[in-house]
């Protein structure tokens, strides 16, 4: 049985985009039936021409939008979002927010939930931002999912690299001059897999 799989993100630059495709490609590789969708911009197209952020977007505008009530229809939520201070963008908080009705119905529960992210620096809250969705899918009721040590990207140490146990993440840089490398897009379609694979054995009994 195929598990049904929703990769959702909020981009700014490319780069959570750019792991949300190593995602879908991990799940797909699982058998996974992945659709993906980005949440809503919040932002207005004033606020992200000043930004620099306006050609970058268009890379992925043909991605639809997603509606928070379809999540009820996956057997496993995958989020991406660049982090803020630690937690999540406004434009995935404000997402989350909307999903209070399936909440109060139970509509998540016994789903598989899990995360990845992106930073400005190293140490810059990949792993705080992880948690802090993590802590959604625990309200909702699901079962948390990150990227186990099976993953053999997770201790190569040649050059700088994101990726955790709670989930694959990559380092944008200060400017944003830094793209996905091989190894962060490699633990990206590792949880892709490992989190299709947890969602099917689930919806198989």
């Amino acid at each position: 049985m195929a598990a049904k799989v929703q990769v959702v993100f909020y981009s700014l630059y490319t780069h959570v985009y750019q792991l949300a495709e190593a995602v879908v490609e991990g799940a797909k590789g699982a058998g996974a039936e992945v659709t993906l969708a980005q949440v809503p911009e919040i932002l207005s197209p004033e606020i992200l021409e000043k930004m620099g952020a306006t050609e970058a977007k268009k890379s992925f505008a043909h991605v639809p939008t997603a509606d928070p009530h379809a999540l009820a229809d996956a057997d496993a939520i995958i989020l991406g979002v660049p982090t803020r201070f630690g937690a999540s963008a406004a434009s995935m908080q404000a997402f989350l927010d909307a999903t209070g009705g399936l909440w109060a119905q139970g509509k998540l529960i016994g789903k598989v939930g899990s995360a990845f992210t992106s930073t400005a620096s190293q140490h810059g809250g990949q792993e705080t931002t992880l948690v802090h969705l993590h802590t959604f899918f625990y309200h909702q009721g699901m079962v948390v999912a990150g990227v186990p040590y099976s993953a053999k990207e997770l201790t190569y140490l040649d050059e700088v690299s994101g990726g955790s146990p709670y989930g694959a993440s990559t380092i944008a840089g200060p400017r944003g001059e830094r793209t996905p490398t091989a190894n962060e897009l490699a633990i990206a379609r590792f949880q892709g897999r490992h989190v299709a694979e947890i969602a099917a054995k689930l919806a198989a009994k």
